[in-house]
């Protein structure tokens, strides 16, 4: 007898994969990988280092999956080790940044083309790259918040869950990221 998998719940998904069958963590994955991948990619503002985090986050999820609640949101369980580990990164990032040779600021920066974008689109891509730089930024109080409610689209009850907090501190939080972005752009223009 075969089960098709894409019509079954999380929670059934992680029952299966649970009993061992590894198709059901696939699918599992293949459900939640892209909204994995945008919050690390918002949260550490690196492309490559954000699919190596879903590649972490998913190994830590599938070696702790008897430890999920099935009664709860497979998706908040799931972003909640995602943020673990983002949070993880930032810091070998910065023990990186202590035991390195400081270097000048110079070295990293990209001298942008004084030549104007070839179209819109080009614009937009840069104007993008310039905000998920920006909340890459932010402090991680600040940045977890915005990018569970706004790139995310949880509720102000899911995000304070995942992130075990108050739903009323979820609201300062977020009014706190964006006048700090608000004025960044101020800054910047």
């Amino acid at each position: 007898m075969s089960l098709v998998l894409t019509g079954c719940s999380d929670g059934e998904l992680a029952a299966l994969a649970l009993a061992g069958r590894q198709s059901a963590f696939t699918e599992i994955m293949r459900r939640h990988r892209e909204t994995i991948y945008r919050l690390a990619r918002s949260h550490v503002g690196d492309p490559d280092a954000a699919i190596e985090l879903v590649q972490e986050t998913f190994v830590a999820a599938f070696r702790a999956l008897d430890r999920y609640d099935q009664a709860r949101p497979l998706r908040a369980w799931l972003s909640r080790i995602a943020i673990n580990k983002c949070r993880d990164w930032a810091r070998r990032r910065a023990v990186r940044r202590l035991l390195m040779p400081a270097a000048s600021s110079d070295d990293y920066t990209e001298v942008p083309d004084p030549a104007p974008a070839i179209d819109a689109a080009a614009a937009d891509r840069q104007e993008l790259a310039r905000l998920q730089a920006a909340i890459a930024a932010l402090p991680r109080q600040l940045r977890e918040p915005l990018i569970l409610r706004t790139v995310e689209g949880l509720s102000q009850a899911e995000t304070a869950e995942i992130l075990r907090i108050s739903e009323k501190a979820v609201e300062t939080r977020l009014y706190r990221a964006r006048s700090k972005l608000a004025s960044l752009r101020g800054e910047a223009s």
